[in-house]
């Protein structure tokens, strides 16, 4: 799943001595680089329940992150106890870096902030059938691509975290159909890591989506993705959206210079070799030039 790059990944942002503490999964001040990494320690709430304690074990394992959630019940394992039931921290790494954005998706979110995630980068290899339906794909170009995150040794990427309802979860899961969902323990921008679990859409494949989300049916499968001839979604010689990237820089960038220099410099084509910002200073010069379609102004503004 990594490629031959995987080696290359290097840590971006070393973490704050022992002594600094995050407030509250709240955002914190960017501290200077000279410290040296944390350890992340999952603090867990009082009395978990098995489950709870076996999610948070899987997530705070081999440097933020693990454990695999597949249902309902694996997200209410992290859920934080919370005023007309548990929320569920959700953390943005593409078009969820924008509040806006995020709250089109999810109107009631709470706490949205910066944070960062260790262990994760960002590449685009993922075949999005939102942007056929949009009519923003360019399919001769191959240029269909979204973002997810996939386990890279080493790396830091700073993303959003925010909590939604528990009863947002079902829909959340079918949105999200072709991701695999993992349990994640982000940090502050201090270095320190946050009490509760958080759930990031990863990269999949296409073997264990057909097999596993699809129950083995082409039918579902044609439903979602065959009708917008796209025969594999999780693919490395595809390159990103150009209404799409334009608006997670934008996005990236209106979070503060921390963010936007790591969305350029950590965020990687398929090859897993190209950075962001090496692409748009190349072939795809130009992109941040171009406004999205009039209709989809305000969605991929930035």
């Amino acid at each position: 799943m990594l490629g031959a790059a995987a080696s290359a990944c290097t840590p971006l942002l070393p973490g704050p001595p022992a002594a600094v503490r995050s407030k509250s999964n709240g955002p914190a001040a960017l501290l200077p680089r000279a410290h040296s990494a944390p350890r992340l320690r999952l603090r867990r709430s009082p009395e978990p329940t098995r489950r709870r304690r076996r999610m948070a074990s899987a997530a705070a394992t081999g440097g933020g992150g693990g454990g695999e959630m597949s249902s309902v019940e694996d997200f209410a394992a992290v859920a934080s106890p919370g005023g007309g039931g548990g929320r569920i921290s959700v953390v943005g790494f593409g078009s969820l870096l924008s509040e806006r954005s995020a709250r089109s998706t999810f109107p009631e979110l709470e706490g949205f902030r910066v944070a960062a995630l260790r262990g994760f980068r960002r590449v685009f290899a993922h075949s999005a059938p939102i942007f056929f339906e949009r009519g923003i794909a360019i399919e001769a170009t191959k240029e269909f691509s979204s973002l997810s995150v996939e386990p890279c040794e080493g790396e830091l990427i700073v993303v959003t975290v925010f909590e939604i309802k528990e009863q947002e979860v079902p829909a959340f899961i079918e949105r999200e159909h072709e991701f695999r969902f993992l349990a994640v323990v982000p940090e502050g921008l201090d270095g320190v890591p946050y009490a509760n679990p958080a759930v990031v859409c990863a990269r999949y494949s296409d073997e264990e989506y057909f097999q596993v989300r699809c129950k083995g049916s082409k039918e579902i499968y044609n439903q979602r993705y065959g009708r917008y001839n796209i025969n594999r979604i999780w693919r490395d010689d595809i390159l990103p959206c150009r209404v799409y990237l334009r608006h997670c820089v934008l996005a990236a960038k209106n979070l503060g210079e921390p963010a936007y220099s790591n969305f350029l410099d950590h965020t990687y084509l398929g090859d897993r070799k190209t950075t962001i910002r090496e692409y748009l200073a190349t072939t795809g010069a130009g992109i941040m030039e171009e406004e999205p379609p009039e209709s989809l102004k305000s969605r991929y503004g930035g």
